[in-house]
């Protein structure tokens, strides 16, 4: 032990370091600026892509042609509305879940944000504590010290006064102080922060199946365009302008331009909107991820409990002064945890000994203690590990537990506390009955996470007959075991956790190895806790939650933290990510249906114009002008996949996301553009044709088109409800409001006056429906999934 009395730095030194820049003034987010986000959302290939062709389209006169080019505009607009919207949201957030070192200056202890250290400070450090800047150590009582974040290292390392810490480690017993040496971007753990630090939004399952199915897209754009472009412009002979926004109208589908657009949204909103439930995203690929998560372990006291405890009883078993002895070891505790308060705040009075050795708790031996010379040793702690298990004392201790509730047992030592055998024989003295209170919310989430085939394993460093009182009374079936029980081999391991349930007595190593053994057999795991001895397996899970009253080094290592410190929150981030996948991967089933339709349209016509150009046949125009694929966007798929995106949506998600999505749309993308392409022959009238035919002939086409599209997006907006069955009649009711006004039939360049074309092209849409809806049906049985009109 080491005891030195340092004031701290004075308000004027703090001011002069303050100016010389030597702050630990890093960003506390990995995360864009104001001006990258603008960058990243205007200059895309999509907006370039779509910006070429608006100017080639403007080169021609034909305003009305280039609205597509309000496209840019909208992509970029709302991204960046909602990416700076989010930003503002986390960054917020992020100063609230923040660790916060307590600093002893001159002026006094307080806790202020890590950016707020400067060179030289002296910061206290206690259980828990994470350690923000680099330093050396300078007062010390049992401080130890876990560096695993940075070297990988489990084991607690010992620290001396001289000692350094590093930023990024935490303490995990004892207490002291130690001075900053290296601030800013000096610290280690700020290097190495600074080398990993990437935007994250793009790290997930589902943004990168977005980018694999965007380039095999390009791939496909390369040969189609070539084709479309030598085709209008050089073997149709028509005018210059016609040809151009013919293949203008070719390219601009095959762009699925709203995808990115859409998913961005979905995850921007989803950050706001958990946000306003205080729940701080620390990366954002973690809603998608929490969503595929099919187990859940959860800490039992902060998680299941509540933090605070009371003393409900005291079972003493002879006639020492057990008050006295437990008000001293109260008072003398430096930074007591849960149990202690509650015993501080029962017996008050301590009788003033001094302590010639102490011995702070920790979670692998779960006891704590002082000696106090003549007036003996004294240890707190598990009555199961002071004791042979056997013994009546913890016999008794276990009935007590079996209730729910927590037991402690205060014994004498015949060691000091701090001797290499410690604790020695312990005589029992008396046991210390707390009562947690469960929080209110926690049966309801349990019982929302069993709804959803999501297991729930309770994990905690508790007896484990009281562990399983606590979740019988929740509701939560299953066995009860003993962690001092479970194998060490990682397969059997892996057995018992499928077997049982609830864990007791789980030392923080064995968390480590029980979410490991779980992921062993193709477990997506969640991990919940809020203490130091959970932040292994916080760091070491698919996803890890921590509460934000827990330790600073737990949130530092969560994905998600839920600052208003309610389990009940987590259905709601699952909720949000389930929104999330099963959105996007309804929208993204419209935008490539486009996309594979366009295409095969692109390609369909262009080898009519080649053989036109073989055979002497007569050479196909595209059937579509720029505003006509426009009009069609906006209520087969744009208006419709803004909405489906901010939809509700708790369809479990599911991995192979861009094989379900190729699978459903390939077929219906080929079904649209074949029936479009049959209704355009149909309705044409050859080289002879005159404008007025010719406009005739793409109306056609462009209803059949409008048909078959409208009935894919019926079967994307499936199981419905009220509010989808209006969403697809609202956009049918539009376009027939569209080609029955005389006014937008003029703007828009149709002419369904023709009732015998018209009619052909109606009926053969039909066809694609029917089709499509033979499809969709036919997939479910391929897929084995099972298939609803109606949610």
């Amino acid at each position: 032990m080491t005891t030195i009395n340092v004031t701290g730095l004075t308000d004027a030194e703090v001011a002069e370091r303050v100016a010389a820049g030597k702050t630990n003034d890093v960003p506390t987010r990995a995360a864009r600026s104001i001006s990258d986000i603008i960058r990243g959302n205007v200059f895309t290939r999509i907006n370039a892509i779509l910006g070429v062709l608006f100017l080639i389209v403007m080169s021609t006169g034909s305003v009305i042609n280039g609205a597509f080019g309000l496209l840019i505009i909208a992509n970029s607009a709302i991204g960046i509305i909602q990416e700076v919207r989010a930003k503002q949201t986390l960054d917020k957030l992020a100063i609230v879940g923040q660790a916060k070192p307590t600093v002893r200056r001159e002026s006094g202890a307080r806790a202020v944000l890590p950016s707020e250290v400067v060179l030289d400070d002296i910061i206290e450090l206690g259980p828990g504590d994470q350690i923000v800047v680099d330093g050396e150590v300078i007062e010390e009582s049992n401080l130890e010290v876990d560096e695993s974040l940075l070297t990988g290292e489990a084991d607690p390392i010992a620290k001396d006064a001289g000692d350094t810490v590093m930023s990024g480690s935490f303490v995990v017993a004892g207490s002291g102080a130690y001075r900053a040496t290296k601030v800013g971007h000096e610290a280690y753990a700020a290097k190495l922060a600074e080398e990993a630090s990437k935007f994250t939004l793009v790290k997930s399952e589902l943004r990168n199946g977005i980018n694999k199915i965007l380039q095999f897209i390009t791939y496909l754009l390369v040969p189609a365009g070539l084709l479309t472009i030598y085709t209008q412009l050089f073997t149709t002979h028509a005018d210059w302008h016609d040809a151009v926004l013919r293949m203008v109208g070719a390219l601009v589908p095959m762009v699925p331009e709203g995808l990115v657009l859409m998913t961005s949204l979905a995850f921007a909103v989803g950050v706001v909107r958990l946000g306003r439930r205080q729940c701080l995203v620390n990366e954002l690929p973690a809603i998608e991820g929490l969503a595929r998560v099919d187990v859940v372990c959860a800490d039992k006291t902060g998680t299941l409990t509540e933090n605070g405890m009371r003393v409900s009883d005291l079972k003493p078993f002879n006639e020492a002064d057990v008050a006295a002895v437990l008000a001293q070891l109260a008072a003398d505790d430096a930074r007591p945890n849960a149990s202690m308060v509650a015993i501080a705040e029962a017996y008050s009075e301590p009788p003033g000994w001094t302590a010639t050795a102490t011995a702070p708790f920790k979670s692998a031996t779960k006891w704590s203690g002082a000696s106090y010379g003549e007036h003996g040793n004294w240890v707190i702690g598990a009555p199961d590990v002071l004791l042979d298990s056997t013994s009546p004392v913890a016999e008794q201790a276990e009935q007590i537990g079996a209730q729910g509730l927590r037991v402690l047992l205060v014994g004498s030592s015949d060691l000091a506390v701090d001797a290499p055998g410690a604790p020695g024989t312990v005589t029992p003295v008396a046991l210390v009955v707390l009562e947690q209170r469960i929080r209110p919310d926690a049966g309801e989430t349990l019982d929302y996470f069993s709804s959803q085939h999501v297991s729930v394993k309770v994990i905690s460093g508790d007896n484990a007959v009281s562990v399983g009182a606590v979740a019988g009374k929740l509701g939560l079936h299953g066995e009860t075991m003993d962690a001092r029980q479970l194998p060490h081999e990682p397969e059997q391991l892996a057995d018992a956790l499928e077997e049982y349930t609830t864990f007791g007595r789980v030392r923080p190593d064995q968390k480590r190895a029980m979410v490991h053994a779980l992921q062993s057999r193709g477990h997506t795991v969640a991990m919940t806790g809020d203490g130091v001895n959970d932040v292994l397996a916080l760091k070491d899970a698919d996803i890890g939650v921590a509460m934000g009253s827990g330790s600073s080094a737990s949130r530092a290592v969560a994905q998600i933290v839920l600052l208003d410190n309610k389990f009940a929150t987590l259905p709601y981030v699952v909720g949000e990510g389930r929104r999330v996948i099963g959105n996007i991967e309804r929208v993204s089933n419209l935008f490539l249906t486009k996309t594979v339709y366009s295409v095969l349209l692109a390609i369909l016509v262009g080898f009519a114009g080649l053989s036109a150009e073989w055979f002497g046949t007569d050479p196909l125009l595209f059937p579509f002008q720029p505003i006509h694929v426009t009009i069609a966007a906006w209520f087969t798929i744009g208006i419709p996949a803004f909405i489906l995106s901010l939809a509700p949506n708790n369809e479990r998600a599911h991995s192979g996301f861009v094989r379900r999505v190729m699978t459903a749309a390939l077929p219906s993308g080929l079904v649209v553009g074949t029936v479009t392409f049959v209704s355009y022959l149909v309705a044409y009238q050859g080289r002879a044709a005159s404008p007025a035919e010719q406009t005739q002939a793409s109306t056609a086409a462009l209803i059949t088109l409008l048909v078959s599209s409208l009935w894919v997006l019926s079967v994307v907006a499936r199981p419905y409800e009220w509010w989808r069955v209006a969403l697809v009649a609202g956009s049918g009711l539009a376009y027939v409001l569209i080609f029955c006004l005389p006014l937008a039939q003029r703007l828009f360049m149709l002419d369904p006056s023709n009732l015998k074309v018209t009619a052909i092209a109606l009926g053969i849409g039909l066809v694609g429906a029917a089709l499509i809806e033979a499809l969709w049906w036919v997939q479910g049985v391929v897929l084995g999934e099972k298939r609803r009109l109606w949610r």
